[in-house]
């Protein structure tokens, strides 16, 4: 079996410090924590395969199975993933959520050079939400498609959408396209909808039971909450979206300008005045 190496990485000839077997540390914690610390200090970059269970199992002098705990809870946090047939990986450790563009999440998880999958938990044509009603301006009686997905960034589950589109924009949905793949990209090649304007409401959360398990992260981690309007460059609100993100693996980026106020704006301050008594 042939062991592969990260890009930056330098093989050493000589065995890491032994790890602290009186300190009452789990080991598994100890070699998480060493991975953690070269992976940090750029030893390991986004991409880059991770020595062999094997390799780390010797060089650690420990069991196997001690180092597969340290890396299962590595990839439990995003920061390792796996590919089946291929090996372990380096993650990028938090996706940028950029809020100057607006981006699909398969548009911004490529562009990071991570590759997008998904996992249609259900797809279906129902009446909207009370939310989606409102934000959507549909009549008594309208439908929606609902799509709720888990969205995955390089095999790691990076966070649950649920997205509702009114039926009458593209009314054939649900027959031609393929659910794991672009909902952007159907709509824009197939209905010439274009998403040109969003509004989003960020807020902090706890994730449920079923959002821990479905993104592997702990009950009541910290969550960020996403909800999304997309309208067409008419105005024309056309998709309502509600979505759960790790708190640890995403960042959230965003560009502020000031605006320099126009110096007709700005009205000298008269002095004040003195009352004249006589």
């Amino acid at each position: 079996m042939t062991t592969h190496y990260p890009r930056n990485a330098h093989r050493a000839t000589t065995r890491p410090s032994p790890l602290d077997r009186r300190s009452g540390i789990p080991l598994y914690h100890q070699i998480q924590q060493r991975l953690l610390a070269r992976i940090q200090a750029g030893e390991f970059q986004p991409g880059d395969p991770l020595p062999s269970i094997e390799h780390i199992a010797e060089q650690m002098g420990v069991s196997q199975m001690t180092v597969r705990q340290a890396v299962r809870a590595l990839s439990d946090l995003g920061i390792l993933y796996s590919r089946q047939g291929k090996g372990t990986f380096i993650s990028s450790i938090k996706l940028e959520r950029d809020f100057r563009q607006v981006l699909s999440f398969t548009e911004e998880t490529e562009a990071r050079g991570a590759h997008a999958t998904s996992i249609v938990l259900s797809f279906r044509q129902q009446p909207p939400s009370t939310q989606a009603k409102d934000t959507l301006h549909l009549a008594d009686g309208a439908q929606v498609f609902c799509l709720r997905r888990v969205r995955y960034g390089d095999s790691v589950p990076m966070g649950i959408e649920c997205s509702s589109l009114p039926v009458s924009l593209c009314p054939a949905l649900m027959e031609t396209f393929d659910p794991t793949t672009s909902l952007y990209i159907e709509l824009s090649e197939r209905y010439g909808i274009q998403m040109m304007v969003t509004d989003e409401v960020i807020e902090v959360g706890r994730a449920s039971a079923e959002e821990a398990r479905l993104l592997h992260i702990a009950p009541k981690s910290p969550v960020f909450l996403f909800t999304r309007t997309s309208y067409l460059e008419s105005g024309l609100p056309v998709e309502h979206v509600a979505s759960v993100y790790p708190g640890e693996r995403y960042k959230i980026v965003n560009r502020l300008m000031r605006t320099k106020p126009s110096a007709m704006a700005i009205a000298p301050k008269e002095p004040p005045r003195q009352e004249r008594r006589t």
